[in-house]
């Protein structure tokens, strides 16, 4: 078995979501999970077989993530895997939604972060280990940016 670690392209002003699904009928039901929930949304899905034609199949509504998606679900190569590519929305908005489409196992991440996947590959093909989402801790909050990060989220509309 050798570790690889594979640079995962998002997008400016995107975020990614990387899972573990299943079946072929992944794309199309994240598609219809990202369409009914958030349909001002520009998306893309790519979830990549990992048997019989072993292809990297594509959904979404916009052309430039949907190739994104694509690019990056090649570079992975891991089977079973799928990446949705979102823009006019965050990962929060979809997660719980994504989570319950029946075929999808998990969830890897859900980033708009620098992104590197640690993935290992063996004499029958690829998977992921795991995921560096972002960089390292450079310390703990004070109690100023303790009341910074809440208003934040107020200001969001995440809390009220």
């Amino acid at each position: 078995m050798e570790l690889k670690t594979v640079d995962i392209k998002i997008p400016e002003g995107a975020n990614l979501i990387l899972g573990q699904s299943h079946f072929i009928k992944t794309a199309e039901d994240i598609y219809e999970v990202m369409a009914g929930t958030i349909p001002v949304a520009k998306f893309a899905v790519a979830f990549s077989e990992a048997s019989g034609d072993c292809l990297v199949r594509t959904e979404g509504n916009d052309e430039s993530l949907i190739e994104a998606a694509r690019q990056n679900s090649l570079a992975l190569a891991c089977g079973h895997t799928f990446v949705v590519l979102m823009k006019g929305a965050f990962p929060i908005n979809v997660l719980n939604a994504v989570k319950s489409v029946q075929e999808v196992c998990g969830i890897f991440c859900a980033t708009a972060n620098p992104l590197q996947v640690v993935v290992a590959e063996t004499e029958q093909g690829r998977g992921i280990m795991g995921v560096v989402d972002g960089f390292s801790p450079r310390g703990a909050e004070t109690r100023p940016q303790v009341e910074e990060r809440r208003k934040l989220l107020r200001r969001f509309g995440y809390k009220l």
